[in-house]
Formats: C-alpha cells, sequence, structure tokens
C-alpha cells in the first residue's frame, strides 16, 4: 500500500487558549514490546539497524534506567496518561481487551487534557488498549475476558469512555493489542466498518486471535496507516494552527505480535521478520522526524520514544541469540517479568531548544513521570490527587539535575508481583519472573525458592545473585517504603490518597 498522508478532519478541535510557541510541540511515540537491546544506539551488539532513533538520539539525550510502569502493556499505559501506578486501579494484573470497560474514568485529570486546558491539539494515534464503553443491542455490559467475540456490541453507535472522553480533540486507531478482537478501525467515537466478517486465528510469530473483523482490514497494513494518520495530523495542523502547540500520543501497534512487516521491510534486518518489523518501526519514527523538519517544527518540539515493556518471548530469543542479537541487552527476562527485561526499556528524548545533543543520562526515571514533567514545562501546579506516582525529569532533560528524580521506583508484573527500586538496589516481593521466564511463578513455587529477591544491580545488572539473607536491613527499609507508597496512595509528597481497591504487595 501507498505510504502518503492521508485526509485529517480538523472540525474536532474545539476553540482554545493560543499560547504561541512559547510551549513545546510534543511528540510521544511508544513502542509495542521493543526491548532495550532493539535500538541500536543503546545495544552495542544490536544486530537491527534503526538510523531513524540512532538520529533522535544523537540530536538529543538517552536514558539509560528508564522504566515501564509495569512490564505489560494496558497497566503501563495507565500511567503514562495519568501519572498514577495502575495497580491501584482494579487491574490487579494481566491487561485489558478489546472489549473491556475503561480502566480511566473520565473525572480523572489525564496528560491530554491538562495539555487541552493549556491551550494545546491534541492527538492520538495508533492502539488504545485502555478500554472502552461499547454500545450494545441489548444493553448487557462487556466484562474483561479474552474470549468475549462481541455478539451484542452495536458498531452504528458511538463509542465513549475512550480518548476523546479523556483529553484528545481526535483519535484513530485500533481498540486494544493488533492480536486481540475485534480487528476495526476507530474515528474519534465511531467504528469506521462494522467487523461483518470471521477471521481464523494464526500462531507463531504471525499470532492473533479467530474473531470478528471488518472487510478489507488488514493486520499488516495497521502501522503504515497510522503512520499516514499521525503524518497527516502533523501536516494539517502545521498548515491551519501554527500558532497553537500540539500533542500528539503515538502508541504503535508494533513489534508485538502479529509481527507482520510490509513487504519493503522483509529481510531488510538479516536476522528474521522480528528484526524487519523493528525496522519498520524506526521508519515510522523517521516519518514524523522528517515531517517536523518540513514544517520547520523541529526546534520546539519534545519528542519521545519509547516502549511499553521489554520484548515478547514471542520474538523468538532463540533463534535471535543465534544471530548475535539480544532483544533485552544484558537484562535478565523479557515482555511480563519483575526482572530488568521486563520493564528496563529505550528512551530517547529530543528537544533542541532545551536538551544539550548528545547527552546520556542514568537517572531512573519511570514513564509515569510524563505528567509532572509536562506539569513543570508548562509551570502547572498539579492538584493533589493528580499524577500520585510522578515526578518532573525536567532537570534531568536540561542538564541540571543535583540528585535522583525519583525517591524509589515501583515495578509491576503480568501475575501482580511487585518490586521496589532505589539506588542500586532492587527488592523483589516475589520468588522468581513473576512472568514468563524460568523460573515463572508455578516453577518458582515447586522449586521451593525464596520469598524475597534482593539484587545489587551495580554489581549484579544480570539478577543472578539474591544477597537478601546479607542485607537485611535493607529488606526492611524497602518494605516499610513500599508499605508506605501503598497505603499512602502516592508515591510521592502530598496529602494521602485513595486507592481504587486494597492493595497487597506481599504474596505469602
Amino acid at each position: 500500500m501507498g505510504l502518503g498522508a492521508s485526509a485529517f478532519v480538523l472540525s474536532r478541535f474545539p476553540a482554545c487558549r493560543t499560547r504561541g510557541q512559547t510551549y513545546p510541540n510534543i511528540v510521544y511515540i511508544i513502542a509495542d514490546d521493543m526491548g532495550y537491546g532493539d535500538v541500536s544506539c543503546l545495544n552495542p551488539g544490536c544486530k537491527i539497524p534503526t538510523p531513524h532513533m540512532d538520529r533522535l538520539a544523537s540530536g538529543g539525550m538517552i536514558f539509560t534506567d528508564a522504566h515501564s510502569g509495569s512490564a505489560v502493556c494496558t497497566p503501563t499505559r495507565y500511567g503514562i496518561l495519568t501519572g498514577r501506578y495502575s495497580w491501584r486501579t482494579r487491574l490487579e494484573s494481566g491487561v485489558l481487551w478489546g472489549y473491556s470497560r475503561p480502566l480511566i474514568p473520565q473525572t480523572r485529570l489525564t496528560v491530554a487534557s491538562l495539555l487541552k486546558q493549556q491551550g494545546y491539539a491534541t492527538a492520538c494515534v495508533g492502539k488504545w488498549h485502555l478500554g472502552w464503553d461499547w454500545a450494545t443491542t441489548d444493553g448487557t455490559i462487556f466484562n474483561d475476558r479474552s474470549d468475549e467475540i462481541g455478539e451484542s456490541v452495536d458498531y452504528s453507535k458511538p463509542i465513549s469512555g475512550g480518548p476523546l472522553d479523556l483529553g484528545f480533540d481526535y483519535f484513530f486507531g485500533i481498540p486494544a493489542s493488533l492480536d486481540m478482537l475485534p480487528y476495526v478501525y476507530v474515528e474519534n467515537d465511531r467504528v469506521l466498518a462494522a467487523p461483518t466478517e470471521t477471521i481464523t486465528g494464526t500462531e507463531g510469530r504471525r499470532f492473533y486471535r479467530g474473531g470478528p473483523i471488518a472487510p478489507g482490514f488488514k493486520h499488516e497494513e495497521v502501522l503504515p496507516k497510522c503512520t499516514q494518520k499521525a503524518v497527516a495530523f502533523i501536516d494539517n495542523h502545521a498548515k491551519t494552527r501554527s500558532d497553537v502547540p500540539f500533542f500528539l500520543y503515538f502508541p504503535l501497534n508494533a513489534p508485538h505480535t502479529p509481527i507482520l512487516p510490509i513487504e519493503e521491510f522483509q529481510g531488510k534486518s538479516g536476522i528474521g521478520p522480528y528484526g524487519d518489523f523493528v525496522m519498520q518501526c524506526d521508519w515510522t519514527v523517521g516519518q514524523i522526524m522528517q515531517t517536523l523538519d518540513r514544517h520547520n517544527m523541529t526546534e520546539n518540539t519534545l519528542f519521545i520514544i519509547t516502549s511499553d515493556n521489554g520484548c515478547s518471548p514471542m520474538a523468538d530469543f532463540e533463534d535471535l541469540a543465534q544471530q548475535g542479537h539480544h532483544p533485552s541487552y544484558h537484562f535478565r527476562g523479557y515482555k511480563a517479568d519483575i526482572y530488568e527485561g521486563g520493564h528496563r526499556i529505550p528512551f530517547i528524548a529530543r528537544w533542541p531548544a532545551k536538551i544539550t545533543p548528545g547527552g546520556t543520562c542514568d537517572d531512573t526515571i519511570c514513564l509515569t513521570d510524563l505528567m509532572a514533567t509536562l506539569a513543570e514545562i508548562m509551570d502547572y501546579d498539579l492538584p493533589q490527587n493528580v499524577g500520585e506516582d510522578s515526578v518532573s525529569i525536567l532537570p534531568d532533560l536540561q542538564g541540571k539535575d543535583t540528585g535522583p528524580a525519583r525517591e524509589a521506583t515501583v515495578h509491576h508484573s503480568v501475575n501482580g508481583s511487585f518490586s521496589i527500586r532505589q539506588g542500586k538496589w532492587k527488592l523483589e516481593f516475589c520468588p522468581g519472573s513473576g512472568g514468563w521466564s524460568y523460573p515463572a511463578p508455578h516453577e518458582a513455587e515447586k522449586l521451593g525458592l525464596p520469598k524475597f529477591q534482593l539484587y545489587d544491580l551495580e554489581q549484579d545488572i544480570g539478577e543472578r545473585n539474591n544477597v537478601m539473607d546479607k542485607h537485611p536491613e535493607v529488606i526492611e527499609k524497602l518494605t516499610e517504603l513500599m508499605a508506605k507508597y501503598v497505603n499512602d496512595g502516592r508515591s510521592t509528597p502530598g496529602p494521602a490518597q485513595k486507592n481504587d481497591r486494597p492493595v497487597s504487595f506481599l504474596f505469602y
């Protein structure tokens, strides 16, 4: 299919206060399941060429110790948009599905609604995966089951509880991951074509579940089509509203399964379909960079590329390792795990007007930090019940930091296991991976592994030497801090807030 820009409807943008270009444009691209080791400027042994992300890094700053809010996608996305850890919500473990109800209530301030208040034009293009309120023909309410096939959905009616109700002026994309039902495009709050056909599921790297699909919907066209829409948003904004800053949140569907690089990228990496798909993601980043350059917007645009969690084992780690490529770099584990490979992710930021090019930051940051960072850029005081786990990294970006930005960072795995990291110490409140790598929870139980794992990441970045017996004082200190974060409903200074449910971080 062609890769040119497509038409874009501007009518959804309401009148808003004009801030001119005092505030930066903001582009936030979040890849889906891209590992730290998949970006060549981060991994000296990377076998995948990523020239566009490398160019972004050379013009900006690399963060070597960045973490997603969770080791899986939905909770991380919640944290990005709210500045709050998702484990405080009803989502104790796992992810949402295509027909799940919304995770973010319309009463909560999001990054998008904050920026909209400050005069920004806001758009979301790509994979939503934070739930919707689907209209039904019989008044039923969909649950969070993965096998729901939407038999009673009325696709002719508006969908509520999604991007348009959470601060975005425009949305184009898919409801959830590209391996989840339904296979439809949504523009703003409408399904463009109802899923009147049924598709059979697939296995392996091309995995997706079988079920309802819209006529003409092709999985391999989603990334190019969303890239077109993102480019079109910037093009049209430059032509019609260049005096107003914009926020483009661009959550990709790739390189998550199904791993389906389009023809022009097939075989390009030399290490198989996964490498090819990462290169296509890099091409998408390049398309946005070129669009900003074309409109002379680069100088005052904060451009961030990151990932929602580590690489998925569906990429076939064994096969990639035989070719010398390691998606998790030298970190243990992968997507879903409490280990570093589950949540330590690429994070590159460029803002030529403020960030010195070619920099590297080793400070520990979390993707929940976007809310507080943008609030500081706007000189906006967040309400006490907003961004409870968000810390501004603006000093890091500007090279003005005087110490660690975060007191500590909480990690969370697919099965709901917790970990807390402070400085060199990482305390994991579970035996095993808490996810999919060995030893998975059931394997750890059979092996009778210790209920805690304590690692000194300065000495043991691979998390192989559990030193819990040597440092009981560290375990006591970090356990007390974790309990405080849970009980206070926040991990930042301020009055205590309420979690949405009772939270226990101990499995014993």
